[in-house]
């Protein structure tokens, strides 16, 4: 499989993991404090093939893309699961311990950005469905990001990545509809 856009990763131990899994050119950030240096490849890598943010789904991980989707707007994002990224013995989370068949579904799920987007899908929805507020919400949330490939999330992301990536209505109710059969049984 071969990746026409450079993927923006933490460290060498995930270009390692993303090569293994896929023929694909990368960019590191060397860590979640993104210098100047790094942001200009990544703006030029955009302008000249496109950037797919793939990063570790820790909070670090969050904190990179998040820098790197602000400072160069356009992005497309890959998301892996976190029990997919988990080291043995659960001894730490990063792509770097996914097996190449979860990279190669995380690149095959990318989202991509869209600026100035009116989602078909609002907050009160949200509310409704028992994602933001109430005892199920995190679990639900959790599930509803794996199905929908937009990763994990806290309320205000969940509604963020869903505006951002324009899920539509009738995707969110399908996924929605499976998190809440899969509560039943």
């Amino acid at each position: 499989m071969k990746i026409k856009e450079v993927i923006v990763v933490e460290g060498k131990d995930d270009t390692v993991a993303i090569k293994r899994a896929v023929n694909a050119d990368t960019i590191e950030t060397n860590g979640s404090a993104v210098n100047d240096e790094v942001i200009e490849r990544i703006r030029l890598a955009q302008q000249k093939r496109g950037v797919i943010i793939f990063t570790d789904p820790d909070f670090p991980g969050e904190r990179i893309r998040h820098i790197v989707s602000q400072k160069v707007p356009g992005c497309k994002h890959a998301f892996l699961p976190k029990e997919e990224a988990l080291a043995k013995r659960n001894k730490g989370v990063g792509i770097e311990h996914a097996s190449n068949e979860a990279i190669r579904r995380a690149l095959q799920g990318v989202k991509q950005e869209v600026e100035e987007y009116i989602s078909e899908i609002t907050w009160e929805d949200l509310v409704t469905a028992g994602l933001i507020g109430g005892d199920k919400a995190s679990c639900r949330r959790d599930r509803l990001g794996k199905l929908l490939k937009i990763g994990r999330t806290n309320g205000k992301q969940l509604y963020k990545r869903i505006t951002m990536f324009q899920i539509s209505k009738e995707a969110f109710a399908a996924a929605l509809a499976q998190v809440l059969q899969e509560e039943k049984e």
